[in-house]
C-alpha cells in the first residue's frame, strides 16, 4: 500500500466535500511551558473523522459500482459515515447491525439515508452478513479501516495538520483498528519524519498495540470502555498493522478514571462535546504531559458521539 498515494489522492477527491476542520490552541497552552492544539474533527460531517474515509472510498468507485449500492456494518459512527458518502454519490446505502445496538445510534444512520439491517447478537455476526450480502449480491462493501481508500481519507487529517502548523513535535491519536492513525502517521512520516506519533488505546481493549508488540495480529478479548469507538477485534490480515507497527512511534494505554477525567476537564474547559475515544486521546497526551515541555503537540479529537446516558453517566 502506498499510503502517501492513497492521502493524496483522497485530499483531491473529498476536498469538496468535508470540512477541513479547525485546529484550535488550547485554552491553557500555556501551561507546562508547551504549546497544544486540538485537531476538532468533532466538529467534522457526522460527527467525526469517519466521513472522510467512507467519501474516499465511496468517490473511488465507478459508476456500475456506485449502481450496485453499498453494504456496510457498524452500530456507530461508520455507519453514519457511509450512509453520508452513499448520500452524497447517489447510491444505496444497507447498515447491518446487532440486535440490540443503540436507537439513538440507528436513528443516525436513518437521518442519514442509511437502510438498517438487523443481523445477529453481536458486531461480528452482523459483518459476516454484511459481507456475505456484498459477495451475493455483486454490491461494494465498505470496511471501517481495511481497506487503502479509507486509510488514505483518514490520513488527511495530516495533510491538514501540515497546512495549519508549520511545525508540530508530537501528535496524539485513538487507535482501534488503525485506519485513523494509520493514514496520519504514514502521510505525516513521509513529510515531516522528525513528527512524533502516539497512539491511544484504553486498557480494557488494546488489541493492536498487543498485536504490535507481538509482531503479528492476534485476537484477542475485549472489555467495556467508554472509548467504544476504538473497543473490539481487529482483522487478522488488514492492511492497516504494517503503518502501525513501522510507522506510529509507540503506542500507550489510559484507564477509564483517566478517560472520564479527560473528558470532564476538556467539556468544563472547551465547552465543546467529545466521545470516549477522543477522550483516550486526551487521557494520553495528560500522562506524558511533563514530557511535552519547549514542544508543541496536537491532540486529534477524533469524534463527538457520545450517547446522552453515557455523557450522564460521567458528568460529576
Amino acid at each position: 500500500m502506498d499510503v502517501v498515494a492513497e492521502v493524496e489522492a483522497a485530499e483531491r477527491r473529498i476536498r469538496p466535500h468535508v470540512r477541513e476542520t479547525p485546529l484550535v490552541a488550547a485554552a491553557d497552552s500555556g501551561a507546562a511551558d508547551m504549546r497544544l492544539f486540538y485537531k476538532c474533527e468533532n466538529l467534522q460531517a457526522t460527527g467525526s473523522f469517519k466521513a472522510r474515509g467512507a467519501l474516499s472510498k465511496l468517490l473511488s468507485l465507478s459508476g456500475g459500482e456506485i449502481g450496485r449500492g453499498i453494504v456496510t456494518a457498524s452500530t456507530g459512527n461508520h455507519g453514519a459515515a457511509t450512509a453520508f458518502a452513499a448520500r452524497r454519490v447517489g447510491a444505496r446505502a444497507i447498515v447491518y447491525v446487532p440486535e440490540g445496538a443503540s436507537p439513538a445510534k440507528l436513528a443516525a444512520i436513518e437521518r442519514l439515508g442509511g437502510e438498517i439491517r438487523r443481523h445477529g447478537v453481536d458486531s461480528v455476526e452482523s459483518e459476516l452478513k454484511a459481507r456475505a450480502v456484498a459477495e451475493e449480491t455483486g454490491a461494494v462493501f465498505v470496511s471501517p479501516y481495511n481497506d487503502p481508500q479509507v486509510v488514505g481519507g483518514q490520513g488527511t487529517i495530516g495533510v491538514e495538520l501540515a497546512r495549519a502548523l508549520d511545525r508540530f513535535d508530537v501528535v496524539y491519536v485513538a487507535v482501534g483498528g488503525g485506519g485513523l492513525i494509520g493514514g496520519i502517521a504514514g502521510w505525516l512520516k513521509a513529510r515531516r519524519p522528525a513528527t512524533r506519533i502516539v497512539g491511544v488505546q484504553p486498557e480494557n481493549s488494546q488489541v493492536m498495540r498487543q498485536s504490535v508488540l507481538a509482531g503479528r495480529m492476534l485476537e484477542l478479548p475485549s472489555l467495556p470502555t467508554l472509548s467504544d469507538g476504538t473497543a473490539g477485534g481487529v482483522e487478522l490480515d488488514t492492511v492497516t498493522f504494517p503503518l502501525v507497527r513501522d510507522r506510529v512511534d509507540e503506542i500507550i494505554t489510559v484507564t477509564e478514571d483517566e478517560i472520564v477525567a479527560a473528558m470532564r476537564g476538556f467539556m468544563a474547559v472547551e465547552h465543546m462535546m467529545i466521545e470516549g475515544a477522543a477522550g483516550a486521546a486526551l487521557a494520553g497526551m495528560a500522562r506524558q504531559r511533563a514530557s511535552l515541555a519547549g514542544r508543541t503537540a496536537v491532540v486529534v479529537l477524533c469524534g463527538a458521539n457520545i450517547a446522552l446516558d453515557k455523557l450522564k453517566a460521567i458528568l460529576p
